[in-house]
């Protein structure tokens, strides 16, 4: 089967479920009440990486719910996208960069989303007036690069991603196009057996540089298939960056930490950013980590790793813009940078703050 029949195969229900986990019940009218508000998918793949005899198995952990996702503590937009929304679809928060919400749907739905509230549910968000996206594109010129995001880039048909390159490589001002998609993690298949994506891929790689960003969070993740999937994008001309999440529970330790990175710079995939967890309704209270202790975590595993390997930031993906966490200045006192800032005046400044021992944000 293709990749699109193979998700026709994915877990959704409760029901499914229910025999898996040897749930009661009354476990599985409460996992049906969580699936009403956060709907689930998990592809056959990413499930038969899960370790059943292990309860605190990380790859179980990001695809089957918990019940700590009934605790809506926090936010469903921590970064402030619905303000950075210039045309349905797209946001422009950074003066060179455009991101595409171009679909609402993702081969697997991590339980860690900070998509939440659209990822499985709404379409409110998404791209449907693909004209005006582009125009507004092509009339700000100071945009140098898009990044074409979701839900999951991969999951839109090669139609869909070949609309998006041809308009967009056409345009002078545009120095590279980046997808986001966790589809080599979660659903290889869909790059090693669709030749006709990795041909739009190199075909248009001649006219724009484009990158793939995906994201592994756990050295599980990294298998003869995942690798594979990475290795078929790389002999197209496609590099390979990775954006992890540092998930309490999942990769909170540097050993683990430090071998995800290892394996990744071994893979041929090039750690780009460790994100601090965002406070999101259902996400905040099952998998952040304190910063102070995050900071430690990063730090250990970065000393595992070897040049290409500490090729990385540590930041948290705030309101005010990304923001790099630096390192404690002072007893209690942590220093920042902006990476990339919402206000001019805020570019390349750096500031402390005072942190509690259990404070995960700003």
């Amino acid at each position: 089967m293709n990749w699109a029949e193979n998700l026709q195969n994915n877990l959704t229900t409760a029901e499914q479920l229910k025999g898996v986990l040897q749930l009661n019940d009354k476990e599985t009218e409460k996992l049906k009440q969580i699936l009403e508000q956060f709907p689930m998918s998990i592809t056959q793949y990413y499930l038969s990486l899960i370790h059943w005899e292990d309860e605190n198995d990380p790859i179980r952990k990001m695809c089957i719910p918990s019940i700590l996702e009934t605790d809506l503590d926090g936010s469903f937009d921590t970064s402030g996208e619905a303000d950075n929304t210039v045309v349905e679809g797209m946001q422009h928060k950074y003066k060179q960069s455009a991101m595409i919400l171009s679909t609402n749907r993702c081969a697997m739905y991590c339980r860690h989303c900070f998509r939440k509230r659209l990822v499985g549910l709404s379409d409110k968000e998404i791209a449907k007036y693909f004209d005006k996206i582009m125009e507004y594109i092509e009339g700000h010129t100071e945009i140098s690069n898009v990044l074409i995001s979701g839900g999951d880039a991969f999951l839109n048909s090669n139609e869909v991603i070949e609309k998006y390159l041809e308009r967009l490589s056409r345009m002078e001002h545009i120095d590279f196009i980046r997808f986001g998609t966790r589809t080599p993690v979660v659903l290889p298949m869909r790059i090693t057996e669709d030749k006709e994506l990795l041909d739009i891929l190199q075909r248009y790689s001649s006219k724009k540089q484009i990158y793939v960003i995906t994201h592994f969070n756990h050295p599980y993740e990294i298998t003869r298939e995942s690798k594979a999937a990475v290795q078929a994008l790389l002999h197209v001309g496609i590099p390979v960056r990775n954006q992890a999440v540092l998930l309490k529970g999942i990769n909170d330790s540097p050993k683990v930490l430090g071998m995800l990175l290892k394996r990744l710079t071994a893979a041929g995939v090039l750690p780009y950013y460790v994100f601090q967890c965002r406070p999101v309704s259902g996400v905040k209270n099952q998998f952040q980590v304190p910063l102070k202790q995050g900071f430690q975590i990063v730090e250990e595993a970065k000393g595992m790793q070897n040049g290409m390997g500490k090729n990385f930031r540590y930041v948290l993906s705030h309101e005010a813009g990304k923001i790099e966490i630096l390192g404690m200045a002072a007893e209690d006192e942590m220093l920042f940078k902006y990476h990339q800032a919402k206000k001019p005046e805020d570019a390349g400044r750096l500031f402390t703050r005072h942190l509690e021992d259990t404070q995960c944000w700003l």
